[in-house]
């Protein structure tokens, strides 16, 4: 995918493990032997100075056999010599190092740092570390790290460890067993260090954000070891961020009316699923959309006692060439709903697919068709699969779609022509000629039903106010997420949480976020 204007800031872009190792060998080219590994070692050691004092505790340094345990080497030397009490545990044959690693081994030998075997670390039945630096393998590890290697067994100690002892874990460049692209533990049977933070090195990782990594890397910090940034490469990805959004929702006008901010229409809410198309209404009326009508394919009630904002109506009856129509949530997948959605993908200007929606063009040549058609003629789509619909759409399994997230967004879109959210932990938002971005906000309180109906909701109302596709899905995720993050961090924790009470929530961050970049509504006289 070709990443496009406008320039993306280093602290969000993302690069992937390609396009790391050519700035890395470009580097390399130009700079003294090593200098690029002493570069990694000061960064890490400062980053630990910003934490840690000598009083706090031994630091223990998992050194592997490549340049990432050069980078630990680098980096226990200079923390030995600052004072810390530092054991290092070195993975893997010596004479197999690079002229850099080894130089690094040199010097970490002939520094105050105490080289100890795993075994000593084992036998202590509660070592006293303040912390612990994972150096065994960074973006160059291909193969798994299995849970009977003397590798794998010291990950799975130190992970016990940590736990246990609540000891801090700090990895180098990327958690060691985690794919730097795709996110995932490598293999299916591996096992991969869960860190607190990662320090990564020269530029962000995809994998970091999205899958496993959201909870292998913990809070990701970014040391760019003094490259310039105009010699990267455009990068192919980016995080989401509050910024992002300035100015893609105007302020509101005094002299404005209902039909000022669109209208949504729902379709969907099958017996027995009427709820999924109330949330998806509700979630749109709370997003700020003029009108919202809820399409039911059976029998309509006569509107709802939570909601009567909302207009309650048989779906067959709908005109849908004037609004934004969000369709899938609880629509089944009758004749009737195949049918709805077929006319759906010829007459809305703006639609937002979920759920059923997506199940059914995944059935159907002639949808899928129709599907494709929107692009030649400039009608917005946006398809909000999680995993296991993704793969339908692919014609893959869920495992396959998770085993690199990144591509499987990159095929959805170009394949159907539309904004996709690939829902998850990180969920990416895949537009063509754009480049992916990667949601920073949620957690795991969002594993609850009836959550996707809702963002689902929030992308019609973003479309509603005439905003493009490619802004309306990243906005929406971003939104989507942050109010499940006040909620976790302000009033129920991360179990439990419903989708209903999600809405109000996301209206809040909306309007936080407006308040931000709005000028101020009243005249004020200006200082003297």
């Amino acid at each position: 995918m070709n990443p496009a204007a406008p320039t993306i800031s280093f602290t969000h872009a993302l690069y992937r493990k390609a396009e790391i190792r050519a700035i890395e060998a470009t580097a390399l080219a130009g700079l003294p032997l090593g200098e690029l590994m002493r570069a990694a070692g000061k960064a890490a050691s400062e980053q630990v100075q910003t934490k840690f004092t000598p009083r706090d505790g031994a630091i223990l340094i998992l050194a592997g056999p490549g340049d990432n345990g050069g980078d630990a080497l680098e980096t226990g030397q200079l923390l030995a010599a600052r004072g810390y009490t530092v054991d290092i545990v070195q993975c893997g044959d010596s004479l197999l190092y690079s002229a850099a690693a080894s130089l690094s081994l040199q010097q970490a030998r002939a520094s105050q740092a105490i080289f100890i075997s795993l075994a000593q670390i084992i036998e202590n039945p509660a070592p006293a570390y303040a912390l612990v630096i994972d150096g065994l393998f960074g973006i160059g590890l291909s193969r798994a790290i299995t849970a009977d290697s003397i590798c794998g067994q010291l990950i799975q100690y130190i992970n016990r460890l940590a736990e246990k002892f609540a000891i801090p874990v700090l990895a180098l460049d990327v958690p060691s067993g985690l794919d730097a692209d795709t996110g995932q533990v490598i293999a299916p049977h591996g096992v991969a260090i869960e860190a607190d933070s990662t320090l990564s090195f020269i530029a962000n990782k995809v994998g970091l954000h999205t899958a496993a990594g959201r909870d292998c890397a913990g809070q990701v910090l970014l040391a760019d070891l003094g490259l310039a940034h105009s010699d990267f490469p455009a990068a192919p990805g980016i995080l989401s961020h509050a910024a992002m959004f300035a100015g893609l929702l105007p302020a509101r006008r005094f002299d404005s009316h209902k039909g000022s901010y669109g209208e949504v229409m729902v379709i969907g809410g099958a017996h027995g699923m009427m709820g999924a198309a109330i949330l998806a209404a509700s979630a749109a009326l709370y997003c700020g959309a003029g009108r919202v009508y809820v399409g039911f394919i059976d029998a309509a009630p006569a509107y709802d006692a939570q909601h009567p904002e909302l207009m309650c109506r048989l779906a067959s009856e709908l005109d849908f060439s004037k609004a934004c129509v969000v369709i899938g949530p609880g629509l089944g997948n009758s004749e009737l709903a195949a049918s709805l959605l077929a006319r759906a993908l010829q007459q809305a200007p703006n639609i937002v697919l979920d759920a059923d929606a997506l199940n059914l063009i995944a059935l159907s040549a002639p949808l899928r068709a129709l599907l494709l058609a929107r692009s030649q003629s400039q009608q917005s789509s946006i398809m909000t699969p999680h995993p296991l619909e993704a793969a339908r759409l692919l014609g893959l399994n869920a495992a396959q779609v998770q085993a690199d997230r990144w591509q499987a967004a990159c095929d959805l879109t170009m394949q159907f022509q539309a904004t996709i959210i690939l829902k998850g932990a990180g969920s990416i938002i895949a537009t063509a000629q754009q480049p992916l971005c990667i949601n920073t906000s949620g957690n795991p309180a969002l594993a609850s039903g009836g959550t996707g109906d809702v963002l689902a909701g929030v992308c019609g109302a973003l479309l509603a106010q005439q905003m493009a596709a490619n802004d309306a899905a990243r906005m929406a995720a971003w939104l989507h997420g942050c109010a499940a993050d006040q909620l976790v961090e302000n009033a129920c924790g991360a179990i439990g949480l419903t989708a209903s009470e999600l809405i109000p929530a996301i209206r809040t961050c909306l309007n936080q976020l407006q308040k931000k970049q709005s000028k101020p509504q009243h005249f004020q006289p200006r200082a003297k």
